[in-house]
């Protein structure tokens, strides 16, 4: 092999392996120094069109709906412990809750993931906006690293702060067909568009408070809550800004007895119960 040919093949074997791997999905193990490194890239499919989930329970529109986000999936466990993995257990959970409101009759139900499978969080509060959702539960298990004592659900409302910003990045946002409220940031201009979003976003975090609030109070006595149960946080999946949201941590998967609890039978049906009756209680206050 000539000189000019091995200058050229220097410079194009990193590009052809990461093309390989981008096209054929591969971990690739680069030695280096003696050690294996691991080369993975995980990229999303672009492009792909947003498959909605089915709708449970009365297919009357005029009833409310609730989509239950299961959080990670897939190629993402989420957090482990005692022999337990996150994306496993808040699938359980959100599966027992979606069959206890179907049974009572009265809501629509949808599930963003119903099996193990991966969305992104943008995703999965789209699949809310998409379904013109009246509530979005995000549910999702805490970890306390090597730690064990750590233990009770705690439950996470969208930051003031974050909500601002996302409500100036949507409404920035170059694809401005979507609409808010019903109203379309198409036909205003970008000061409008800002000034809806806002307002918006206020009437959000008002119910997000509120069920928030509804969570903690049927679940007193019942459920085992963190000291410091009422949270706010810059959190993505919470930031549709029509759809009330709220991200559960339903315990720590670190913690063995709130392990058991959340995988057992017994502690699914009570979580289901809880939250079945404050999500109900939430939708009656809206109707009235």
């Amino acid at each position: 092999m000539s000189r000019r040919a091995q200058i050229w093949t220097l410079f194009l074997a990193p590009a052809l392996l990461v093309a390989g791997v981008v096209a054929l999905g591969l971990s690739v193990p680069v030695p280096y120094l003696g050690r294996n490194y691991v080369l993975r890239l995980l990229l999303p499919d672009g492009g792909a069109q947003l498959d909605l989930p089915k709708v449970f329970g009365p297919q009357d529109k005029s009833r409310p709906l609730i989509v239950i986000d299961p959080g990670h999936g897939g190629r993402d466990p989420g957090a482990s412990g005692v022999g337990f993995k996150e994306k496993d257990l808040v699938l359980a959970l959100a599966q027992a809750l979606k069959d206890q409101l179907v049974e009572e009759g009265g809501i629509r139900v949808a599930l963003t993931r119903d099996d193990d499978s991966f969305r992104v969080l943008s995703e999965r509060f789209e699949i809310a906006r998409r379904l013109d959702a009246d509530l979005f539960l995000s549910i999702h298990a805490d970890s306390a690293g090597d730690g064990n004592e750590a233990s009770g659900a705690s439950i996470y409302t969208l930051s003031k702060e974050a909500s601002s910003e996302a409500a100036a990045r949507f409404a920035a946002r170059e694809n401005s067909v979507d609409a808010v409220n019903g109203v379309k940031l198409q036909d205003q201009s970008a000061d409008v568009n800002a000034i809806l979003v806002q307002l918006s976003q206020r009437r959000v975090q008002t119910g997000s408070g509120e069920f928030a609030g509804l969570i903690v109070r049927e679940g007193t006595g019942e459920l085992t809550f963190h000291p410091q149960a009422r949270r706010s946080a810059a959190l993505a999946v919470l930031r549709a800004p029509d759809v009330p949201s709220v991200l559960y941590e339903s315990g720590f998967i670190t913690n063995p007895q709130d392990a058991q609890r959340l995988s057992s039978p017994e502690g699914r049906q009570k979580f289901a119960k809880v939250m079945a009756r404050a999500i109900r209680i939430y939708f009656a206050r809206q109707s009235e």
